[in-house]
């Protein structure tokens, strides 16, 4: 078999989708984490995903198909913090009609947890909410305690 024939297989392993959203590129160390952020563990729509699949960027790389489903920049935004690599494509009856790169936005809100045990937002319900300042490594300010959360450090709420 020749090496192109052999990558087409691969490809079939996720069955293709007629219209909505693949998210490839995912560590798959971060498979879950991303699902959660996006919300994907509650909604109705067909879900397919894939994990430890062969990539020569990641080793072993995630994918993510959501049917009829379509994210805002921003919610797809937040899962640049775990998966800075993703990429999104939009399909729309059966081709890729869109691509998209994740970026780390400039805010984020509700998704991590601040690192600084007297944080208010550890200790009452208070919705987290960072700054980011800086991208390479990530390094988010706490709104409320200013205290810096480094990359090493973020914890997904």
């Amino acid at each position: 078999m020749e090496k192109n024939d052999a990558k087409k297989k691969l490809k079939l392993k996720v069955s293709a989708i007629k219209d909505g959203t693949v998210i490839d590129h995912i560590p798959a160390k971060s498979l879950f984490e991303v699902i959660s952020i996006l919300g994907l563990d509650t909604i109705k729509n067909q879900i397919t995903f894939g994990t430890n699949l062969e990539s020569s960027k990641l080793g072993a790389k995630a994918i993510i198909k959501v049917s009829d489903k379509f994210f805002e920049n921003d919610e797809i935004n937040k899962i640049a913090l775990i998966a800075p690599h993703a990429k999104l494509n939009i399909i729309r009856d059966y081709e890729v009609a869109e691509k998209k790169i994740v970026e780390i936005p400039e805010k984020i809100t509700g998704i991590v947890k601040c690192f600084n045990p007297k944080c208010i937002t550890n200790n009452e319900k208070i919705t987290t909410s960072f700054k980011v300042i800086n991208t390479s490594p990530v390094a988010l300010k706490c709104k409320y305690c200013e205290k810096i959360t480094a990359e090493n450090q973020i914890k997904m709420l």
